[in-house]
């Protein structure tokens, strides 16, 4: 009864959905409101999140998941920021593509459309339910939002505040769907929900991830682990790479942007790997190292597994390699073609790195938690796609479309 309940919810949504794209006044007023209502409602806001700190502390989840969680000033400064920025940004729907007039006269344009409704389910960050449904109304797209059980009280709230936005501009609350019950059994009916629901975005760890996968046919958009690399080459300005390599991984560890594993090119490893491990240490970072790497410095043996895994945490992997071709190999084989960073003077060497690397963002003597949709640009992103189809790397509201053919004639026929 309550699946059929929920699947009429969706068929509601899937209808009032149509009617989003024909107003872009109404659907960047929504978002001026949602900001509005983002600082008004702010100690409420915090309110309803401290009681999720407050359970997630009882069930002694880890301080990085608590941090992923915690919404003050800060965290509510910068929701209201990325929306303003989103409600500035052009006009998506209907952009022309591409445009031509055919050998018979007809002309033929290609434009964005919505996709038409997306599915988001996510983890631990309440800011993805502002960020996802922001960016949905500014593509004119429905939205059902699922957000994990350890943010349900953050969640529900700021999904509440986005209808009451929507409502304010004239437009259907009905377009934002909050799926208030985080039980499995009601995640399985939306993932089966293929007709009301067009493409589904996990943001999460590989157990969520796995588990969408196996339970719909609705198209998937992966926003997969990020297990990102800086591979320090020869050449590099080792001042340069230290910066980089601290940045990347004790701003915040918990991010899917933050850097796992280090690789040192060999020439370079007895003078920059002590550098390295000195200002670790400091940071209180926890480091694990191949064979080679304990015989420099005193740091744990890294374990099989360590190389690819997402720590989310203080610890980091360093390896030290042979050549750039088995830094290369290293990360193709081990990344999940979230990030990776080259800190090289070699220009060469950047250049074939960057060619050769397969990951949906590659840096040159940059941090790789610079991945993001807002320091990009976007405004805010749904999620970092790691697959290839049908959008890579930070999606904004331009990935949230799909695009359509519209051609006049003059009474042309076929023969």
């Amino acid at each position: 009864m309550e699946s059929e309940m929920m699947l009429e919810d969706l068929q509601k949504l899937k209808q009032n959905a149509k009617h989003l794209a024909k107003s872009a006044l109404q659907r960047n007023e929504a978002l001026t409101y949602i900001a509005h209502l983002l600082n008004t409602r702010r100690e409420e806001i915090k309110a309803h999140n401290q009681k999720d700190l407050i359970n997630a502390m009882q069930s002694h989840l880890s301080q990085s998941l608590i941090d992923r969680l915690r919404l003050e000033d800060k965290q509510i400064d910068s929701m209201i920021k990325a929306i303003e920025q989103i409600a500035l940004q052009d006009e998506v729907i209907g952009e022309v593509i591409s445009g031509s007039t055919l050998a018979n006269g007809m002309r033929l344009r290609k434009v964005k459309v919505p996709l038409g409704v997306v599915g988001m389910i996510y983890e631990s960050r309440p800011n993805v339910t502002i960020d996802a449904a922001a960016l949905c109304i500014k593509s004119g797209n429905g939205v059902v939002l699922r957000g994990g059980k350890e943010a349900i009280h953050s969640n529900a709230f700021l999904a509440e505040i986005i209808q009451d936005a929507l409502s304010m501009a004239g437009l259907p609350r009905e377009v934002v769907y909050f799926l208030a019950d985080s039980a499995r059994e009601k995640m399985i009916t939306m993932l089966q929900a293929k007709e009301y629901i067009d493409v589904v975005i996990p943001r999460g760890g590989e157990g969520l991830i796995d588990f969408v996968l196996q339970h719909t046919k609705i198209p998937v958009i992966m926003h997969n682990k990020g297990v990102c690399h800086i591979y320090v080459e020869k050449s590099a300005n080792l001042k340069m790479a230290l910066e980089i390599c601290l940045n990347a991984k004790i701003s915040r560890p918990s991010a899917c942007n933050a850097v796992e594993a280090v690789l040192v090119h060999r020439e370079i490893a007895t003078e920059f790997l002590p550098l390295l491990h000195q200002a670790m240490q400091e940071a209180e970072v926890l480091l694990k190292g191949c064979a080679q790497t304990i015989e420099v410095i005193d740091i744990m043996r890294a374990e099989a597994g360590d190389f690819g895994r997402e720590f989310n945490d203080k610890i980091l992997a360093i390896k030290i390699v042979q050549s750039t071709d088995e830094a290369i190999a290293h990360i193709n084989t081990y990344g999940s073609g979230h990030s990776e960073a080259i800190i090289t003077e070699n220009y060469t060497m950047g250049e074939r790195f960057v060619s050769e690397v397969d990951s949906a963002v590659v840096y040159i003597n940059a941090s790789t938690r610079f991945s993001d949709g807002g320091e990009f640009g976007l405004g805010a992103e749904i999620g970092i796609s790691t697959q290839k189809l049908h959008a890579r790397g930070p999606m904004g509201a331009q990935d949230l479309c799909t695009s359509k053919y519209i051609i006049h004639g003059d009474g042309q026929v076929r023969v």
